[in-house]
């Protein structure tokens, strides 16, 4: 009796891990009609919000203007504009953005790797569509900020209008 138990047994496990694994799950939590819609939403708003560096300056010293640096926590400590506030883009979640920003009114300015030209250490190029600026402007509007203004000017890292700091800046 003890074998024919353990037999079902040892032939039920199986059977029960198979329906599991049978089971449909979840459609997962991405939808890419949803991002190519708000992206399509963006395009002509960002255009208004394009920059050149003297407005980038001019509003960056206003105390209740963000200056917003989402490249990688590391690129950050190296070097970035002076006042700077740091969030990764990947760490973007609503909760995380609210801790940092809490008005959604909240004046941002953003810049990226591809604004600042000869320092291929500290702001390597990106390939000119997939310029973090895009995506960083894309999601900050997507969880309520739009009072964002993107860096259009290319800055060469030698114009002493920027100031860097980190553990890289002498």
């Amino acid at each position: 009796m003890k074998i024919i138990r353990i037999t079902l047994f040892t032939l039920f496990i199986p059977l029960v891990a198979m329906s599991q694994e049978n089971k449909e799950l979840q459609q997962s939590k991405v939808d890419y009609e949803s991002f190519l819609e708000i992206s399509e939403e963006v395009h002509n708003y960002r255009e208004s919000r394009l920059i050149p560096l003297e407005q980038f300056l001019g509003f960056s010293k206003d105390s209740s203007t963000i200056l917003l640096d989402t490249r990688s926590e590391k690129a950050y400590r190296k070097k970035h504009l002076k006042g700077a506030v740091h969030l990764n883009f990947s760490d973007f979640t609503e909760g995380k953005l609210a801790k940092l920003i809490p008005n959604k009114e909240t004046r941002i300015l953003i810049y990226c790797n591809n604004n600042i030209d000869g320092d291929s250490i500290n702001f390597a190029t990106k390939m000119i569509p997939l310029a973090l600026n895009i995506p960083t402007f894309i999601n900050l509007y997507g969880y309520g900020y739009h009072n964002i203004y993107e860096l259009s000017s290319l800055v060469p890292i030698q114009d002493n209008r920027l100031e860097f700091t980190g553990t890289e800046v002498e």
